[in-house]
């Protein structure tokens, strides 16, 4: 069966002056099945959102995608005009992006925005439109869903908040739906009730899912693999429960030692002192040539400094891009 979404090879990169460009995605690879999610996890500045915006066709006027191919549902969508990626985002890829108060429309009724994507992608009569759009909004609340529809997002809390994007999300039954750091703006309870109901409707409505994130906590029980991007490339890409429980590349060990515990003690009565990866992760330009991690790897060896490694089989279904397991 062919994956629902693949990506091969892309590459993107971004006007940064006169005829100078920098890389912010370099020779990317990756595909989802139909009914997977994939958890895309990384620091600031590792790509993922410009990997959400490429796949979503809404990068910046200085994003450009210099090669590559991104292919959904048998489309490549990086050959795609407007009007086609007009009427896939929404309809059939879904989207949600980072901070709610500010994606949604302050003197709007959420109701209204919620069915504004309805009517985009399915025309019907005003009411048929408000009748779907309580429906799905009942889904995303226990409770309380008509009155959530007639308020507006600064009466609304920012887990409701967060919830009215998931609705506009699936509105329109997409096959895959995109979230970008959906629960950054969340406390942690907020956060896990917002990953319990991204289980709940993937269950229901048979979604795909890619989920962005800096925090490993949050694809525990949600995601089936995961892809670690450093500087907009994968250094490793697993089932999840190989990846977190046995990280393979330096970058996603040293990533994973920074999730603070659960307890903030070690043991002993002493609260204990969150590790931190030494220096500042690089721009991908500033990597090429070389392998992205190694001014901050542990490991690093005379090889690394001299080219870029090449992604390493592990296993069928765990690739690493390191020097370690190369030969």
């Amino acid at each position: 069966m062919k994956p629902l979404l693949e990506v091969l090879d892309l590459s993107v990169t971004y006007a940064v002056g006169p005829g100078e460009r920098s890389t912010a995605l370099s020779r990317v690879s990756f595909a989802i099945k139909r009914g997977e999610t994939l958890g895309v996890l990384g620091e600031s500045g590792s790509g993922k959102s410009t990997l959400a915006a490429t796949l979503l066709g809404v990068l910046r006027a200085n994003g450009r995608i210099e090669k590559g191919v991104v292919s959904f549902e048998g489309q490549d969508l990086t050959e795609a005009n407007a009007i086609e990626l007009e009427s896939i985002r929404g309809k059939r890829i879904g989207s949600i992006f980072q901070e709610p108060l500010i994606a949604l429309h302050p003197a709007i009724r959420v109701g209204e925005q919620v069915g504004d994507v309805l009517a985009a992608h399915q025309p019907a009569s005003r009411r048929a439109i408000r009748e779907k759009t309580l429906e799905v909004l009942k889904t995303v609340f226990s409770t309380d869903a008509e009155r959530i529809a007639r308020s507006y997002p600064h009466q609304l809390s920012g887990g409701q908040r967060a919830r009215v994007l998931i609705a506009q999300a699936i509105v329109c039954r997409p096959s895959l739906v995109i979230a970008d750091e959906p629960t950054g703006s969340l406390d942690p309870m907020t956060q896990q009730e917002t990953v319990s109901l991204f289980r709940s409707l993937r269950e229901q409505y048979e979604l795909s899912m890619i989920l962005i994130t800096h925090n490993p906590l949050l694809l525990a029980d949600l995601a089936d693999r995961v892809l670690v991007l450093y500087a907009g490339r994968v250094v490793e890409i697993g089932p999840l429960k190989d990846v977190l429980s046995s990280p393979q590349h330096p970058y996603t060990r040293d990533l994973l030692r920074c999730v603070p515990p659960l307890s903030k003690e070690d043991g002993s009565g002493h609260k204990s002192k969150l590790p931190v990866i030494r220096e500042d992760s690089p721009s991908a330009a500033a990597s090429e040539g070389k392998c992205a991690f190694e001014g901050r790897c542990a490991d690093r060896m005379d090889v690394c400094t001299l080219r870029e490694p090449t992604p390493v089989t592990l296993t069928s279904a765990h690739k690493v891009t390191c020097f370690k397991y190369d030969g």
